[in-house]
Formats: structure tokens, sequence, C-alpha cells
């Protein structure tokens, strides 16, 4: 080992410049990562293949410019060097540096690390007077030499450089080692591979508009990083994240910040950046700094609705209450991505240069500037659609079909079809606890559902003194070994994408359809946890946690199951076609341990609401197509009983997973948090409900779901709904972390009122739980005495996968909820709104505007804003039967309510008022579709009315009966506890002469069938 000397020349806080000499050691023996090396290296890890006809290697400013031409899978056997990797983090920042890390892990991609500045005989020393970008290409030509000499000249090494001078200069000094431009090396190397010289050609074009753009200058200059980081330190600029707001992109942005604290609760938590000259050419989601404003010069958002993206209007609408509002100074970090444009059609005003056209296409993405792209495609680009990423012209993109998966990891799948039916490894099963005889295990999932990633069971033992509560989870990682190229793929995904009418799997089809889902009547294998629980009080007296080899008896849906519970006739199709007497007996097996499932779920539900709970709404839409995949219907999810029975189960099997993988690996667990959110996100939540006469404590989870509780309107149930979902909205989002990066006192879920939380109940569609489920299984292999069969990640790494998963979860809800948001604008699109009685519906006000209101529409979920005033000046006047029309007036707005005068003189829409509404859908060429909401009654739509009542006396009906059931129960335990010893008979099947929760249940049933109005007598005589 030699040791030498670096010496960097660096300004620091106050712009001085500082001579720093670092120690710097030279080895010879440096890895080179080649299946060719026979000076025996310590390769570990990804090699080069011996079969290839040359090793390439790109000069720092190739890597730089053109780090998408290096990232095609096509091209191998590439050797990135050091200095090229720090020349990118320095040129380019974080977010480019990791994505070549990820480039330079991913076994899928043939290409290396080589640490040349490590290593004795290819460092070169920084010479005076030499430029950075001479010396770093002198570097990289210094590494080649070094790959030749070192393989023994076995293979040719291929230099690739954008540097004239460099090819000039080195393409003759060494036999076998060649440098050549990058357009060279694409026309003579890879001729066929078309997707690398469009890229080429985009990127050069690029490259030469940047040098060749004009001195004059619209914007301010960015401050220099040492300035920035100095006015950080001293308090002088805020950092933050830009995030522009999606209904005025074109004049409000806001900075979050963290630690930015200010005596006014209002808006403390962002910086307010009014109109694209003070955001300074930052794009959303940047990292950047800001600089406030005097506090004179503050303002406050605009509260009025915007009428639509283009439309936006300054200086006469009213404004919130100041907040502190300020500028961009600097960027430093860039978080740009692909972007979906659109190509406006030609008119003749677009500039033209040589060889390719500018064009200004329009991003899907309200928040996206327009961006401009040079192409030689103009024409036949006109109104398409294409994926961009900035400076470069991506590749087109289609979304008709599913992700397909390569044909190296389908070689890893297993095979099950009809010539080669896949079957249990008689290995597995002296491994495994088998429960194929001994258990119920049954499934409670959607209509049609195919990847079934959990099951339940549920039996009593000990006469009666203990239940067995069972989960059942499938084992995917039996099947994904980790670092397998199927494990990478699910990895770099994620999460199974929903959208309205298809799904985009994590997993190949193989196993999320068929091996890994726990399907009924069929043998598969499972993680499971096992809870023995007191028969009467439900404690826990010991937890099972392992492998085991399952049979799921049936496939329910939720409707089916809520049906059995229900004592209603329904056709289970496993028992179809069983005689009579055996059939009953099975669907009353299946029936008590329906029963037996939701009393446990009940009481795990009571002890989470004891904790400070939250039972939060959101607005689930289903599209219902036909058989030509036609929407005929948007149906919104129907809360049924055995939703909740399902999830407490799942809560409960992730909760005590959480508990074991924390316990046993404190600083490498995964586990997700949900921080509690801020107070001023209530703000709206907590006034909509003073104005119906509700009050709202948020101080505490437990304090805000006891008073969601209370806010119940008896003549409007939509008033709760709508509280909840206000609730919803406030909320933080929870995140996956490593227990090794967060302090415990983070750990606790606001939600859930949980200590610790996890995923581990769907490994089919999260990749999340598949890490669970590995750190579970090391966790038993800890407890049995045995060392974990792999190392663990360490919290670096798990929190960089962490973060990942976040990043791609908000992805895809965000895709799920435009998935939805198109559906809807389909179905309506289809239909006149104004002859079609679909388009009329009943709409609740929730919020008010200076110039109109927000609603919910139930029937369809439907959020979104109506107008009180239009763009001409109109306002909306009701007649006498309640039918609006457009008339010259006044808007007003107040704290509940909005008031417009006309001719026809004043109407008033307060909050929580039902209204009519026509919904109608807007178009434009560049981005999506929207629904318009326009009012046309100030009273409800009739059709809604014969509803409520119903569904409101059925929850206050149920609502008693539980009541009464609690009640009775109590007493029963109180009268046992002083009463005689019971009897045989009671003592065996546990009935009591007392009243209990089964002759309560036939009550509701013969209820039910009454009619709602006899029902308030019926219970009047029983009291």
């Amino acid at each position: 080992m030699i040791k030498t000397e670096k010496i960097l020349h660096l300004k620091n806080y106050r712009g001085r410049k500082v001579r720093v000499v670092r120690e710097h050691y030279l080895r010879e023996r440096v890895p080179c990562y080649s299946s060719l090396c026979q000076a025996g290296c310590v390769n570990d890890g990804k090699v080069l293949p011996k079969d290839l006809t040359h090793y390439m290697v790109p000069d720092a400013r190739v890597v730089v410019d053109y780090l998408e031409i290096l990232e095609l899978r096509e091209l191998q056997g590439v050797v990135f060097t050091q200095t090229a990797c720090q020349a990118l983090q320095h040129s380019k920042g974080r977010r480019q540096y990791n994505r070549l890390r990820s480039l330079l892990k991913d076994p899928r991609h043939d290409c290396v690390l080589f640490a040349n500045e490590f290593q004795e005989y290819s460092y070169c020393p920084r010479e005076k007077g030499d430029s950075q970008e001479k010396w770093q290409t002198r570097c990289v030509y210094s590494a080649a030499v070094w790959y030749f000499h070192h393989l023994a000249g076995m293979i040719n090494i291929v230099m690739i450089t954008e540097d004239k001078d460099a090819v000039a200069q080195y393409s003759s000094l060494n036999s076998g080692v060649y440098v050549i431009s990058v357009q060279d090396y694409l026309q003579n190397f890879w001729p066929q591979l078309h997707a690398a010289h469009e890229l080429y050609s985009s990127l050069s074009q690029a490259l030469q508009e940047k040098e060749s753009e004009g001195t004059e200058k619209e914007y301010t200059e960015h401050l220099p990083a040492e300035v920035l980081e100095a006015g950080i330190k001293s308090g002088r600029y805020i950092l933050g994240t830009l995030n522009v707001s999606k209904h005025r992109a074109q004049s409000e942005a806001s900075v979050r910040t963290e630690g930015f604290s200010n005596k006014n609760t209002d808006g403390t938590w962002c910086v307010l950046v009014c109109g694209f000259k003070n955001r300074n050419r930052a794009v959303h989601d940047d990292v950047v700094v800001v600089e406030l404003f005097p506090k004179s010069e503050w303002r406050g958002k605009l509260t009025s609705l915007a009428e639509g993206q283009g439309e936006e209007k300054g200086g006469e609408d009213n404004q919130s209450k100041p907040q502190p509002t300020g500028r961009v100074v600097g960027i430093l970090q860039r978080n740009w991505r692909d972007y979906v444009v659109t190509f406006p059609l030609r008119d003749g005003t677009q500039s033209q240069s040589r060889n390719s056209q500018r064009i200004l296409a329009v991003p899907w993405d309200h928040r996206i500037p327009k961006i401009r792209i040079s192409t030689q495609q103009a024409d036949a680009l006109q109104d398409h659609r294409v994926v961009v990423r900035i400076r470069f012209m991506g590749k087109y993109l289609s979304l008709s079909q599913r992700p397909q998966c390569a044909n190296a990891q389908l070689r890893e799948m297993p095979v099950n079809s009809l010539e080669k039916p896949w079957s249990v490894d008689p290995a597995q099963v002296l491994e495994r606890r088998d429960l194929r005889e001994s258990h119920l295990v049954f499934s409670i999932d959607p209509q049609g559902c195919e990847d079934v990633d959990d099951t339940l069971s549920v039996r009593s033992m000990e006469n009666g003194k203990l239940l067995e509560l069972g989960v059942h989870i499938a084992d995917v990682t039996h099947f994904v070994t980790e670092g397998s190229l199927t494990d990478l793929e699910a990895r770099t995904r994620a999460t199974t994408y929903y959208l309205a009418d298809r799904r985009y799997d994590m997993l190949p089809e193989v196993l999320s359809a068929d091996l890994c889902s726990l399907l009924g009547g069929v043998d598969r294998y499972a993680m499971s946890v096992l809870w023995e629980l007191d028969a009467q009080t439900l404690a826990v007296n010991k937890v099972w946690y392992g492998r085991t080899l399952i049979r799921s008896s049936y496939q329910l849906h939720y409707e089916l199951a809520q049906a059995l519970l229900n004592g209603e006739q329904a056709e289970v199709p496993e028992l179809a076609r069983l005689g009579p007497d055996e059939k009953e007996a099975r669907l009353a097996k299946l029936t008590q341990a329906l029963k037996m499932l939701t009393q446990v779920a009940r009481h795990l539900r009571a002890q989470r609401d004891r904790g400070g709970a939250l039972e939060l709404e959101g607005v689930e839409v289903r599209a219902q197509l036909d058989e030509e995949r036609n929407i005929i219907a948007l149906v919104p999810r129907q809360p049924l009983e055995v939703h909740e029975t399902v999830a407490e189960c799942m809560i409960y099997a992730n909760h005590w997973v959480a508990r074991k993988i924390q316990e046993t690996f404190p600083h490498q667990a995964l586990l997700r948090r949900h921080p509690p959110p801020r107070q001023e996100f209530f703000s709206e939540l907590v006034e909509s409900a003073t104005a119906r006469g509700f009050t709202i404590d948020t101080r505490s989870n437990k304090a805000l779901a006891d008073s969601l509780d209370q806010a119940v309107d008896p003549q409007d149930s939509v008033v709760n709904r709508l509280l909840r979902m206000m609730a919803t909205q406030a909320m933080s989002q929870a995140l996956y972390f490593s227990t090794g990066a967060e302090p415990q006192d983070q750990y606790y879920h606001y939600g859930l009122a949980l200590d610790r939380y996890t995923h581990f109940t769907s490994p089919i569609r999260r990749y999340a739980d598949i890490v669970v489920h590995r750190l579970l299984t090391a966790a038993i292999n800890v407890e049995r005495g045995l060392d974990p069969r792999k190392a663990l990640a360490s919290n670096k790494d798990l929190d960089e996968t962490a973060q990942h998963i976040n990043r791609k979860n908000r992805a895809a809800q965000r895709a799920q909820k435009l998935s939805t948001e198109l559906f809807q604008c389909l179905y309506f699109k289809e239909r006149d709104p104004q002859t079609d009685q679909r388009c009329v519906a009943d709409a609740v006000i929730y919020s008010i505007r200076d110039n109109g209101v927000l609603v919910f529409v139930p029937e369809y979920g439907i959020k979104g804003p109506v107008y009180m005033k239009n763009l001409e000046g109109q306002v909306v006047a009701a007649g006498q039967d309640g039918s609006c029309e457009w008339q010259s007036g006044l808007v007003r707005q107040y704290k509940d309510h909005i008031t417009t005068t006309s001719s026809a003189g004043t109407t008033s829409f307060k909050l929580f008022d039902h209204i009519t509404v026509r919904i109608s859908v807007r178009s434009t060429n560049y981005h999506a579709d929207s629904l318009n909401l326009e009012v046309i009654s100030n009273k409800p739509h009739h059709s809604t009315e014969p509803q409520q009542p119903r569904s409101q006396g059925q929850r206050r009906l149920v609502q008693e009966v539980v009541r009464l059931a609690e009640e009775a129960y109590q007493q029963a335990q109180e009268k046992a506890a002083q009463g005689p010893k019971l009897s045989k008979e009671e003592r065996e099947f546990r009935q009591s002469k007392t009243p209990n929760l089964y002759s309560l249940l036939e009550e509701v049933r013969e209820l039910a069938l009454m009619d709602l109005e006899v029902v308030p007598q019926v219970c009047a005589i029983k009291a």
C-alpha cells in the first residue's frame, strides 16, 4: 500500500478559498470484476462475462451526459470508473448518482464499478494546469490501459469519449485499447440498436442547443452552493421541497420545510411562492432554497375556486390569512422524472433549426411547465402523447399491455400445467406444520379475486375453554429467493397496481394467480400466526409463528360471507354437489366458524377503540363493466361487517409480527408508522362540524375518534360520513421505515392506535410484506437457536428499500385515483347531460369558497367544485320551485354558507345542504378530462330520498341490538359469578337461561322482516 496526498481547493461558507490536503492510499490489489482475470483478484459479486468481443469504458462526460444510453440492457461489458461516478455525483446530484448505483447493483445489467483511483498502476495525480475535464479523461484512459494489460490482452478495451482532442491523442498510443466517439461506437458495434441511436441524437441536440443559447436572462441567477449552505446554517435561507398547487399551477406553490417555525400556527409548515418568476425555474418536487420576503409582502392563498387550468386570475380574489412568502434562490436537488406530454398541432409558430424542430410540448400533469423538445419527428408526433425526460426525448410508451416478464425471470418460475402439474415437495411436508386435516381454513375476498393472499381459521379447543385464531398468509418467499431476478423485479415494482379495469402484478402470474394464491381445494404453502385465546376473555395465552401447509376449504366473497352471517339463504359453491344432510352439516360448521370469527374481531376492534383507533372514511368506487368492457355503472363500495372482521384479523397479525421482528432485530426491522397529523390540517373539519353544532376535539386520536362518533345527525347519515372524510384528508401518510433509522417513540401508528405495526398479510401484492416474511423467518430461526440463513440487510440498506417502497406506493395510489377519475369521466362522456337522468344526482355541500362550494355526490363517489359565479360575472339564482339559472348579481361568502343576490332575490347555500347537480365532462387536448358539476336546483334530488330513512333505520336497529347484547352479556357474567353452579348441560354447551346473543340475533332477524314504521312500537313493547 502506498500513501499519497490529494490536494483540494475548496471554498468555505464565507466564500474564502481553503486548501485541503487529504491522505490517499493506493493498493496493488483492487478487484477487476472480470471472469477473464488470471491475477487472483477477489471478485465478490457481479463479474463481467468472458464471451464478449470487448469491454467498454465510458469517459466521465459520457457518463454525465449520456447515462440514459448506458442504462440500456443490450450494452454489455461496461466498466464504470470511480472517476466517472464521482463526476456524475458532483455534476448531477444525488438522484442521478443513485440511478447509477442501482444500475451497478442490478444483475440484469452487465456492468461493474472499477475503483481506479485506488489502484496503484491506474491512478493519475492531477498535474498543475490540468483542467478537471482533461484530468478525468486521462484517469479513465489510464484505467482502460490497466484493464487491457491486467487481462493479458485477452479482450479489447474500447474507451468512448466526446472529447475530440482525446480521440486524436490516445487512439494510437496502445494497441488493443481503442478510443472513439460515442456516435462511432454505436454505429460500429451496435448498428441495430435503434433505441440507442435515437437517444444519442436527441441528447446531442439538447446539449448543442444548451451551448448555443443566448445570454439574455429571464430569471435571477441561482446562488452558489456554498452561499446557499451558509445561508441555511445562519437562518437567512430556508430549505424545503417545492409543492406546486394542482389547482393553481400557474400562480401558486409552497415549499414544505422541516424545522421552520413561527409564532403563528396557520401555515407555518410551508412558505408560499407566488408566480413563475419567484419559482425561478424550480419544478414540482425539487429540493429548493427560499428567501423570505419582508412581512409586509407576505400573502395568503387564494380562497376562491379556480376556473380550470389556464384560466387563473389574480388580484381580485380573496386571500386567506397572510403566511410566510418568499422566492427560490437556489435548487439543491432536481427531482425530475419521466413525464407524459402531448405534442400540439402545428400552428406555424414553432421554431425550426437546421435538422430539427423545437416543440413546446404540454405535460399531462398541470403542475409541470411546458417542455421544449428538439426532434426530427415533429410532423409524425403531432397530437400524440409520448414520455419524455427533461433534456432528452424518451421512447414511446404503450399502456395497453401488461408488463411482460423477461425470459430469464420466467425460467426461475415453477411449472404448473396439465402436462406437468405442480405438487407439494415431500421435504416441505416434513419441515412444515401440516394443517390440512386439523383446521377449517377459508378465505374471504372481493368477488372474482385471483390473488388470494390470506386465509383464516378459528376453532374451539379444550372443551370450549380455549379458542385458536389463525391467520395464514401465502408463503411467497418460498418461491421468490432473495437476490433472484424475480425478487429484483418485484422490488423495482414494489406493489401491484390496481386500476379500474385491470391490475399490473408485482409478481409473475404463475405465482400471483396460481401457486402463491391460496385458492380453494388445493394444497398451498403458507406463513401462519396462531393465537391461543381464552374463550371467555379472549386474552392471548400464547402465539405460534411458522411455516405451514394448508388447504383452503372455502373461497368466499364478502357478500356471501355476510349473507351466511345474517342467516340468509346463500349458495356456497363448494357445497353445491353434496347431499342435503352433509351439506347442512358442513354449512352449519362454516357458519359457526364465521360467527366465532366475528365475535373475536369485535373484541379486537373494541380493544383498539379503547386505545384511540380511528374509523375513517374514503371514497371507493368500482366501475362495473359488461362483457365488452363498456362501463354500465359506477358502484360505491358498500360497507359490510365482514369487511371489518377480515380487516381486524389482518391488523392483529400485522401487529404481532411487528412485535416479533422488532424484538428480535431492534435495528433492522421493517415497520410502518403513521405520524400524528398537524393540528392546522384539522381546521376545515373543526369549522364544518361547528357549523352543524358538533364539537371536534383533535388533541389526540382517542379524542378525535370519540368526537366523530358523537357527530351524528339522525336525519342525515351523510354528515358523519363527510366529517370522517375530512378527517381522512387531514391525516399524514403512513410510511415504511427501518427501526434503526427512527427513535422508538416514532414507531406509533396514529390511525390504528398501535405501538408497532408492519405489513405481513399481502406478500403477493406488496414487496414490504416479502421483506417482513424474510425477517420473520430469520426471527424464528434465531428463536430455535439457528443462525439466519442469510445475512440481514443493514439498517442503511433497509431504510433505502423502505423509502423506495414509499415512493412506489404513492405512485400506485395516484395511479389508482387517476384511473377511477378516468372511468368516472368515461361513464358520463357517453351520456347527454341534458337528457340522461343518470347525469343528475344529489350532492352535499361540505366546504364554502369565495365564488362557489365543494360538494360530494354519494351516488357516484364524486367530489368537486360547484360555481356560484361564472367568468361572465353571473351568479346562480334559484326560483320558487328550487330550479337554478344564471343571472346578473352578487355573491357573498360567510363562514357556514354562501348567498347569491340577483333580480330573483337572495338564495342561500349552507354547509351540508343537499342540492341537485348536473354532471358533464370537460375535455381538453392536452390534459385529462374532468367532471363539471353544475347546480340545477337548491333542493335535494328526489331519487335519494326513499333510500335514506331505510338505511338509517337499519343502522340504528343494529346499534340498539348490539347494545342490548352487550348489556345481556354483562348481566349473565354477574349472575354467573353470584348464582348457583351450572348444570351439566349448561357446562357442556355453554348455554344459559338468561338472555343471550343468539336469542337477540333471532329478534334482529324477525325485526328485519318487519316494516320500519312498526319497529319502534315493537321495541317499546319489549322494553
